[in-house]
């Protein structure tokens, strides 16, 4: 699903006001979006229930290979965000 595809599903959803524009809808997203960021930035975690956990990790420095030539590189330790679904979550699938 894209961006795009997201505003349109929220915004033609049965429980959004239908005094909702479209533009509204996409700004709620946004900020949405941004707030989870700052979240996970600021606390290393953000959770919605019924939904999941969003949490930083840690990935240690490693060696790696470069694909074209073969050779062996560096790779830096580095942090990324890592997804935990909920039961809930997982009960659907």
């Amino acid at each position: 699903m894209t961006k795009a595809e997201l505003i349109d599903a929220v915004w033609n959803h049965k429980s959004v006001k239908a005094d909702l524009t479209k533009k509204a809808c996409s700004e709620i997203i946004e900020a949405t979006f941004e707030v989870m960021g700052k979240n996970i930035k600021k606390e290393k975690r953000f959770s919605y229930p019924g939904f999941g956990t969003w949490t930083v990790r840690k990935r240690k420095a490693r060696t790696g290979r470069n694909p074209q030539t073969g050779e062996q590189i560096k790779i830096k330790a580095s942090k990324t965000v890592g997804f935990k679904p909920a039961t809930a979550l997982k009960e659907i699938l």
